[in-house]
């Protein structure tokens, strides 16, 4: 089960172009918010046997996604009929919130090579102990927003915080998107320790350039310097998911496909490298 939250709609913040000659580059930050509930659509796991068959309730299960200490999405089990309470900083969708904007101070633009503070962490805001998982991806689109995967992802960095808590799925790695998993059980009202902190958009972008010659008749030659990232966006995504802990080497198989162990304090490792 899966609920979509816009850095978790149709509706979004109007980006601003890279422009000629000054190269401002403003970004559309998007953030996603996802729950992997077992077993479909449900909120239940139903485990089967040859010898017994047993369903396992998710009473309440919650996430919320925050960045620099605030929630950007949101989505919370309220105990039945497939209820949910679900809302994000977005007033035009509750199913997409937006990162960065409290990255920037009120009237700057944001720098080539500048580095900015980025902290993104997950809560906990169910009833029921569960795994973490986030998914981050990072792209370039043009003014129509259609990707363009010619462009570097790399030139997007957003630094990931890894060996504090979080674990990367290296087989499942792109070059735009990579997946985390949080190797602790995360208790009802607690915060992950952060899975990124800064963001920086590399000054290589503005060496990124296209320079074509063109003769007249006159014996003039016109040279024209296009910028490849000229008029383009970069899109941050980060989707989180919750698996409860209950059960949870074969429940987080079912949710997210990948073999896991569950040492006896409670602690996840991918098992062969992951998926």
């Amino acid at each position: 089960m899966q609920a979509r939250s816009g850095a978790a709609g149709d509706a979004k913040a109007q980006p601003r172009p890279l422009s000629k000659g000054t190269l401002a580059l403003f970004a559309l930050a998007i953030a996603l918010l996802a729950f992997a509930g077992v077993g479909g659509a449900q909120a239940s796991l139903t485990y089967m046997s040859e010898v017994y068959a047993a369903q396992l309730e998710l009473p309440d299960i919650g996430i919320t996604l925050q960045e620099n200490g605030a929630d950007v999405s949101w989505r919370d089990y309220t105990g039945g009929n497939d209820v949910w309470d679900q809302d994000s900083n977005n007033p035009d969708d509750a199913t997409r919130g937006l990162l960065t904007q409290n990255m920037l101070p009120d009237g700057e633009q944001l720098m080539l090579g500048r580095t900015y503070p980025e902290v993104l962490t997950v809560k906990n805001t169910g009833t029921i102990d569960h795994y973490t998982r986030v998914k981050v991806s990072r792209y370039w689109v043009d003014e129509n927003d259609q990707k363009l995967p010619e462009l570097s992802p790399d030139l997007i960095d957003l630094h990931l915080v890894l060996g504090e808590g979080w674990v990367e799925d290296e087989a499942a790695r792109t070059a735009e998107r990579c997946v985390l998993y949080y190797t602790k059980p995360l208790a009802s009202g607690e915060v992950t320790s952060p899975f990124a902190d800064t963001l920086t958009i590399s000054p290589a972008v503005a060496a990124k350039v296209r320079t074509t010659e063109e003769r007249s008749d006159g014996g003039f030659t016109t040279i024209t310097t296009e910028y490849d990232y000229n008029g383009v966006r970069f899109i941050v995504e980060a989707e989180a998911d919750a698996v409860q802990d209950h059960n949870a080497v074969d429940a987080i198989k079912s949710a997210w496909g990948v073999d896991v162990t569950i040492d006896e304090n409670g602690g996840l490792s991918l098992a062969d490298g992951g998926r």
